[in-house]
């Protein structure tokens, strides 16, 4: 009795245990396919371009820095393979038992009217109807649900496609370049161009004794180390000759000169062969005098007469 007791006890904790974890409905494998692309990084490299001649004879130079990439660039075909299953949930039983009576009886119906229709109905009405109502009938298994079906990766495939060599050739934008001018080092930023502006009046070399600077050496190297280059740039001795009474001329202080000073500085930088300077220097003198109309005019005459410079008459405000 005891032993009937207890294997009636095991068999339904086994029935209930099974009632309880069910079957997933296994639904139709589903598949993706999608395109990937790898590239792999061949070589890497900098380029400074310091422009011609190598020896400075003035004091501006624009330096171009180029960062330049190879990769082999390779296609793959993935195509991912996933099983599909309605997950069991036992108390939707409480609702699928009954419609799999009312899908059954419908299929049967359905089935023996096709008979006398000569088959004309379709196949959700006789067969999908019958495999819906005997997965209803089912306590052990839910019926297809595609609406909270869930999938687990089966099988990934890839396959090469194609393989091609790339290459790409970008300004080194906004980013340092080491710049060591005599004894001193100093970071300048290029552009987003990638464009160095060197000049030697300048700061930050203004500050410096411009006229030791023989060489400038310069270096740059991207933030892992893997890639870098150097250039170099001699400045001639008649431009190192020049520099000492240029930065005189342009930086000394102007207010306490006058105008026969003034155009004494502008001529001179002409002369030494600083045209661009001997600009900058004009356009700072007229914008000094701005508020000062019959200093500015004076000044322009004398620019005009004992400089021989051509200048526009400023537009008023």
């Amino acid at each position: 009795m005891f032993k009937r007791s207890t294997f009636n006890l095991i068999g339904g904790a086994l029935g209930a245990a099974l009632l309880l974890s069910g079957c997933a409905n296994q639904l139709p494998q589903r598949s993706e396919h999608e395109e990937r692309i790898e590239r792999k990084l061949l070589d890497h490299s900098l380029q400074i371009d310091v422009g011609e001649p190598r020896v400075l004879e003035l004091p501006q130079r624009r330096v171009r820095v180029h960062e330049q990439k190879s990769f082999e660039v390779t296609v793959f075909e993935v195509t991912r393979r996933y099983d599909r299953y309605t997950p069991y949930q036992p108390w939707r039983e409480l609702y699928e038992v009954p419609l799999g009576v009312l899908a059954v009886v419908g299929g049967i119906s359905a089935n023996a009217l096709n008979v006398v229709l000569l088959g004309s109905l379709p196949d959700a009405a006789t067969k999908d109807w019958i495999s819906y109502g005997f997965a209803g009938l089912n306590p052990f298994m839910n019926v297809e649900s595609n609406g909270r079906s869930q999938q687990n990766l089966a099988s990934l495939e890839e396959r090469r496609q194609d393989a091609r060599a790339e290459y790409s050739s970008l300004p080194w934008a906004e980013r340092p370049v080491q710049v060591k001018a005599g004894e001193q080092n100093h970071e300048l930023l290029t552009d987003r161009n990638g464009i160095l502006r060197l000049n030697l009046l300048d700061s930050p070399f203004a500050e410096q004794d411009v006229a030791r600077i023989a060489t400038l050496l310069l270096n740059v190297e991207d933030d892992q180390g893997t890639a870098r280059a150097d250039a170099s740039l001699l400045v001639s001795r008649t431009l190192r000759g020049k520099l000492q009474e240029a930065h005189e001329l342009i930086y000394d202080d102007l207010e306490d000169d006058d105008v026969e000073q003034w155009v004494h500085r502008v001529k001179r930088l002409s002369e030494l062969g600083l045209e661009e300077e001997a600009s900058e220097l004009e356009q700072s003198l007229i914008e000094l005098t701005r508020n000062d109309p019959e200093l500015q005019k004076i000044f322009l005459q004398a620019l005009t007469q004992d400089a021989g410079r051509l200048v526009a008459d400023p537009v008023s405000d």
